[in-house]
């Protein structure tokens, strides 16, 4: 965990690396409530530190699902000035978590001149298969 941190330009301290390990594990986004009952010896403010520092790297994927708020998944990318990991996010409005579709890359999209894209993302909502 400490090599990814570094090939991000990001200093691992203990609090960092538990941050990006439980988000590792995880398998899926996270919301920063999630991270909090997961890391119990880390305050949210400093499990917030740590996503900013990992945001500001391009560590973190952030996602905003179905309007329940955000969540952050650990990238995988291994350039730290732009994300080559980007992928298809699933919502099940049933259970209400989040899944990373990790084989399927968000498609391309043409914008009109002028337009700077920066981030985007692709969710699609429905019932996942635990639930159906």
């Amino acid at each position: 965990m400490e090599h990814l941190l570094e090939e991000h330009g990001v200093k691992a301290t203990p609090n960092r690396i538990l941050v990006a390990r439980a988000l590792s594990n995880a398998g899926r986004p996270l919301s920063l409530m999630e991270l909090e009952a997961q890391l119990d010896t880390i305050d949210k403010s400093n499990i917030f530190r740590a996503l900013t520092a990992f945001r500001e790297a391009h560590l973190v994927h952030v996602l905003e699902d179905a309007g329940n708020g955000v969540r952050y998944e650990l990238c995988h990318s291994h350039h730290h000035d732009h994300d080559d990991d980007m992928h298809v996010h699933f919502y099940c409005t049933r259970c209400r978590l989040t899944f990373c579709l990790e084989d399927i890359p968000v498609p391309p999209v043409s914008v009109p001149d002028g337009y700077q894209p920066e981030s985007s993302s692709y969710l699609i909502k429905g019932i996942c298969p635990e639930c159906r």
